[in-house]
């Protein structure tokens, strides 16, 4: 059996997959997930992530500090934890294994009290992760929720301003407009959809995904969250990634193996770039 699809962002290190690394590698071996890419969200969680990528050769992993929220954001950086330098942003990446500086990016859902005007901390992380990027040539994994405009804005000036490689990288967890999506793409990023996709209020963004370019397409889990129908209301894992597939290949009228096969080309394009290793077959 040929793996033919691949978790382009799941959160392994979540404590809720403590003990049961084994089982849900099994399970992506029945689902034909051949690979996952295992997403750091602050310093302190980057260890756990790099270990899991380091153990098991499906595994890939990914250096950076996921924008802050409020709340009981399940993403939220700790009190203590560091603010990340490019210089350690750099050094993380160069380590075996890491292929992405992320998730990253800018989140104003839970201003509170605060204005946007606020949360200029959170769009200089957001810079520190990005010339990172440029300097290593890797790609960025890009969150955004409630601050599109920011968003594109900043790697707009990045792009016109700053110095390295080209820009390049993946919206996660897409969930934006039409015009956000082309505005993404023009800027030469790939868009990844969840599950999502499949929930029943999602009619607009699967209009969105009807949109995507093949060649520009990834798929993902997010897992733990978002599990997609029919197993809404469960933990997530990465053996789910094919209901992602299949919700996507009923809106480009093909199959989910034809799905799978090209969202797992495009992530070894974009980000095994010159890696020896390949993913685990």
């Amino acid at each position: 059996m040929t793996p033919m699809y691949v978790d382009s962002h799941c959160h392994l290190s979540d404590p809720r997959f403590e003990g049961r690394i084994d089982e849900l590698r099994a399970a992506m071996v029945a689902a034909e997930v051949g690979a996952a890419l295992v997403i750091s969200t602050t310093l302190a969680d980057f260890e756990r992530v790099h270990a899991l990528a380091m153990r098991h050769p499906e595994f890939w992993a990914s250096a950076g500090v996921n924008p802050d929220s409020d709340g009981d954001d399940e993403h939220r950086i700790a009190a203590d934890d560091a603010e990340p330098s490019v210089e350690q942003l750099i050094a993380l990446a160069r380590r075996p294994r890491v292929v992405a500086i992320g998730e990253t990016g800018l989140d104003y859902y839970r201003l509170g009290e605060r204005s946007v005007a606020d949360m200029g901390w959170q769009r200089e992380r957001f810079r520190t992760h990005i010339r990172a990027a440029r300097a290593l040539d890797l790609p960025l994994v890009i969150h955004t929720r409630s601050a599109s405009d920011d968003t594109l804005a900043l790697l707009r000036d990045e792009a016109a301003h700053g110095e390295g490689a080209a820009l390049r990288g993946v919206f996660h967890c897409f969930t934006e407009t039409d015009a956000v999506a082309r505005a993404a793409l023009e800027l030469g990023f790939h868009i990844s959809f969840s599950g999502i996709l499949s929930f029943r209020n999602a009619a607009e963004l699967r209009e969105v995904a009807r949109m995507v370019p093949l060649d520009r397409l990834l798929i993902e889990t997010d897992s733990p969250y978002l599990a997609p129908v029919p197993y809404r209301g469960k933990t997530n894992q990465p053996a789910y990634v094919v209901e992602v597939a299949r919700q996507l290949a009923q809106l480009k009228g093909c199959t989910p193996e034809q799905i799978g096969e090209r969202t797992t080309r495009n992530f070894k394009q974009l980000f095994l770039r010159g890696q020896i290793a390949q993913v685990a077959s």
